[in-house]
């Protein structure tokens, strides 16, 4: 089930669940909060990823600078972002995001993975441009929404991964 606005702001002034948000009545949405740019990386080098993660490693990462608007012109390729929020997952909830509307209609997408039950952290997903004449945007635009659901039991086992407790 996926949970309502009602729901997460509830969560979110219980449990903490979602913190460093800019403007709660802005970024909850009907069926979930939208997560805000904090920062944007260019990849320099491959990474390797095996079954186990013994050979695992990740490509270093370049932060890129805002202008003096605090805009940031992204060409054509793919980019690690970093949101501002910090989301602590509780054992009954996991979370997907989407990327929004009008990201889409750019020519750009957001890339994420599952927010597992127990994860808490900063997160920090793939953009992609698609649009061959590049986007720009604006440091704290808001570009994913953060859809939450509500498990049918709490998790036996929760996330304790290397990307826990991320600041």
């Amino acid at each position: 089930m996926i949970l309502s606005s009602e729901e997460v702001r509830k969560l979110i002034e219980e449990k903490k669940m979602v913190e460093g948000f800019i403007d709660l009545d802005k970024q909850l949405q009907q069926s979930g909060i939208d997560l805000s740019l904090e920062k944007v990386y260019e990849l320099d080098g491959k990474g390797v990823i095996d079954f186990e993660n013994k050979e695992r490693s990740f490509p270093s990462a370049n932060e890129m600078e805002f202008n003096e608007n605090d805009l940031i012109h992204l060409k054509k390729g793919c980019y690690k972002v970093r949101f501002n929020e910090t989301v602590k997952i509780p054992a009954e909830i996991a979370a997907i995001a989407r990327s929004r509307s009008s990201l889409l209609r750019m020519g750009c997408t957001v890339e994420t993975a599952l927010w597992d039950p127990g994860f808490e952290g900063k997160s920090e997903s793939l953009l992609i441009v698609s649009n061959e004449k590049g986007i720009e945007l604006k440091r704290n635009a808001r570009i994913i929404q953060l859809i939450f659901f509500r498990l049918s039991s709490e998790a036996g086992k929760l996330y304790d991964g290397i990307h826990k407790n991320i600041k």
